[in-house]
């Protein structure tokens, strides 16, 4: 097996409509054109060349999973995030990232550039 790249990842969310809202108007993700409107059971998001399914299902508890995201300015994407009321905390290990989560608790993480 030679895997070239993901094409999608999958996140369990208590509200499909809430956090198809998360995703497009807070985290930037577009609604894909060539699925159906969202519905209960899932949506279809497109970032960059990949994908993120969202399902309606119990998130699972928070075991250090979580999606990462590339930004092209870390700070700037905080600052946003931060101006828009959600919650983001930049990493004081010394790693340019930061992390936040979604509505239904899933974590992100913002890396910077080529990080």
């Amino acid at each position: 097996m030679r895997p070239v790249a993901i094409h999608h990842v999958t996140l369990a969310v208590a509200d499909v409509e809430q956090a198809v809202d998360f995703y497009t108007r807070v985290v930037g993700l577009r609604l894909r054109a060539d699925r159906p409107a969202p519905a209960a059971a899932g949506a279809w998001l497109d970032v960059g060349g990949q994908q993120v399914h969202l399902v309606h299902a119990d998130p699972p508890p928070d075991r250090g999973q979580h999606v990462a995201l590339l930004v092209p300015d870390l700070d700037a994407t905080v600052h946003g995030l931060r101006t828009a009321g959600v919650q983001a905390t930049v990493s004081l290990d010394g790693n340019r990232r930061a992390f936040l989560a979604d509505p239904s608790g899933n974590v992100i993480e913002l890396q910077e550039g080529g990080a």
